[in-house]
């Protein structure tokens, strides 16, 4: 790649949908497709399953924490904030009448990409992606390599959250149309944080998607115009720019949530979740947050402000960070996430709050009961239903597969397409569902008639 290349955003914004590039919708519509692949995900049962599928925290006790959906929500509409920002910025710098059409189209994208960045997680939080992973890289799934083969085994020995939710978008399931959910194109490569194969996975396991989709993210970015990085043996490519914003929205939401979850669940008391929170804002600003927490009693009240005021800092400073390196944004070659970019002190408090996170949020004992649950769940059901469908002649598997959902095709002609089927069934589980299905299979519990 020409680090002297860069990408056009008259390019980068189409409304064109995956699947359905031959059609031609000729009906007046009020809403732009934007806007209708927005809709299209809040009504859609994967995005509903979403209420039922861990966060952080277990689901849901006498103190409601966020779950994936809620999650979801909000990232949305930071999003759409952080959104709303740069097309600001960008209409402030161009004359070319086309580019400024499409313009209003940035906030919807980075909403809709919002709304689905959790969509492909599993049940049981990140818990269940490391289950699946660690069934084929050290499991019984490690026999299957020599099977489903190599690139297909190290998709599903780093099973990653983001590359099943461009497949759950994109893919031809049974009785399901072509092209998925047939979003448009830049909403689809919005969604791609990590835009490269497994095989470049490294110690981090994250990639974008799945070798079965890797013609579907070709053809995106050759659309849009998103820089190339492969070097001829692995597929790489730049990230498409609104994929920062994304980012950007995830990375405010769950640090500064999980942080007003932790003080409802009492795993940090009031004085050490103000101290975290305060340190966010200095001068001025840090005097007049100080100054309307006077006037709130309620201590869950003092907390919310505080979060939503942060909320508010850091929509501002991700927005500048990336008017400061969007030509770097555009020529593809920024490294960093825009909430390293910010100014010095909202960036020293919000690396302390991670710090503070991964020794007393995501070590706390109802979290790590959640993953070490979740792991054995998720490890036993991969273990019977990829037997299943080894075996579909046997009666047990007969039985199994046939309580299966039709648009998941375990009998498939080929090895492979099954055991992927297996993983999207399980991925597409909620957390309640998968606990109910464990719980039979293992004749824990009956069906009342």
């Amino acid at each position: 790649m020409n680090n002297n290349e860069k990408m056009d955003w008259g390019r980068l914004l189409s409304s064109k949908r995956f699947g359905l590039e031959d059609y031609d919708d000729d009906k007046h519509h009020n809403r732009t497709r934007f806007q209708r692949d927005y809709d299209r995900l809040i009504f859609s049962a994967p995005f509903r399953r979403l209420q039922n599928k861990t966060q952080v925290f277990p689901l849901p006790g006498s103190v409601f924490v966020h779950n994936r959906l809620t999650h979801s929500l909000e990232v949305s509409s930071v999003g759409r904030s952080l959104g709303s920002n740069v097309a600001s910025h960008i209409e402030e710098n161009t004359t070319d009448e086309e580019l400024l059409r499409k313009l209003p189209g940035i906030p919807d994208i980075v909403a809709t990409a919002c709304l689905a960045h959790d969509m492909g997680n599993p049940p049981f939080g990140h818990s269940g992606e490391m289950a699946i992973g660690s069934f084929f890289s050290e499991g019984k799934g490690l026999e299957l390599r020599g099977i489903i083969g190599d690139r297909l085994w190290c998709d599903l020995s780093h099973f990653e959250g983001n590359a099943n939710a461009f497949r759950l978008l994109t893919h031809h399931f049974n009785g399901r149309r072509k092209g998925g959910f047939a979003l448009t194109y830049s909403t689809l490569a919005s969604i791609v944080k990590y835009p490269y194969e497994s095989a470049l996975a490294g110690t981090k396991g994250k990639f974008g998607f799945f070798v079965s989709e890797e013609e579907h993210y070709k053809k995106v970015a050759t659309e849009l115009g998103i820089l190339n990085k492969g070097d001829g043996k692995y597929v790489k490519y730049c990230r498409h720019p609104l994929v920062y914003l994304v980012e950007a929205a995830d990375d405010i939401c769950y640090q500064i949530m999980d942080i007003e979850d932790s003080h409802k669940l009492k795993i940090l008391t009031t004085n050490q979740t103000k101290e975290y929170l305060l340190a966010f804002f200095e001068g001025e600003g840090l005097e007049h947050v100080k100054n309307i927490l006077s006037m709130v009693e309620d201590k869950n009240e003092q907390i919310a402000y505080l979060r939503s005021s942060i909320v508010g800092l850091l929509v501002d400073e991700c927005s500048k960070a990336f008017i400061a390196h969007e030509d770097e944004i555009l020529r593809g070659v920024c490294t960093k996430p825009l909430i390293d970019m910010i100014s010095e002190t909202p960036r020293k408090a919000y690396e302390a709050c991670s710090e503070m996170a991964y020794e007393k949020i995501y070590n706390y004992s109802g979290v790590l009961d959640i993953e070490l649950a979740g792991n054995q769940i998720v490890n036993m059901l991969l273990e019977r239903l990829v037997d299943a469908v080894l075996h579909p002649d046997k009666s047990y598997s007969k039985l199994l597969l046939a309580k299966v959902p039709q648009q998941y095709d375990m009998r498939a002609k080929d090895i492979p397409s099954r055991i992927q089927a297996v993983t999207d069934y399980i991925s597409g589980m909620t957390d309640v569902y998968a606990l109910d299905l464990y719980q039979k299979l293992n004749g824990m519990s009956l069906p009342v008639i």
